[in-house]
């Protein structure tokens, strides 16, 4: 039985609109590329806008800010996570204007799923233990069909 509180209420909405965001974003960067001629360009451009916009935000921001020690103690993992934005936003305006859309969406949010079970699965990452089931697996199973179903034109 599916329970839904109304934080669930309040937190779908904000999660949908990621998938706006992303979608326009790669939509607008995918014509930034045609002006600098290159994804990687776009994608530094893309970035600059974007670490501009979260220093002002952490400025204003009213949180302990962390120390340098704080920083050469952490996982080295912890860093990886720019390195995977750079291939996120460089790789979809590469490949969204190609496959279309729709069908890149699919594809990264199955991508999404299919990762997302496997960190469920182990637990790893910090991301507590779920286990996989048939329900989650015919979930991953009905959207790769829904992806499939895209590349009809």
């Amino acid at each position: 039985m599916i329970k839904i509180s109304s934080q669930l209420l309040f937190l779908m909405p904000l999660a949908f609109g990621i998938g706006i965001a992303l979608t326009v974003q790669t939509a607008i960067n995918s014509q930034l590329r045609e002006i600098l001629y290159s994804p990687l360009q776009a994608g530094l451009l893309s970035f600059i806008v974007g670490t501009i916009l979260l220093a002002l935000l952490v400025t204003f921001q009213d949180v302990p800010k962390p120390s340098f020690e704080t920083l050469s103690h952490m996982p080295w993992y912890l860093w990886i996570g720019g390195c995977l934005g750079v291939y996120a936003i460089s790789i979809s305006i590469l490949t969204a204007p190609k496959l279309g859309f729709l069908t890149f969406s699919g594809l990264v949010i199955f991508g999404q799923i299919v990762m997302s079970m496997i960190l469920d699965q182990f637990g790893w990452l910090g991301v507590e233990k779920t286990p996989v089931n048939w329900q989650r697996v015919s979930g991953a199973v009905i959207i790769f069909i829904g992806v499939m179903l895209t590349l009809q034109r």
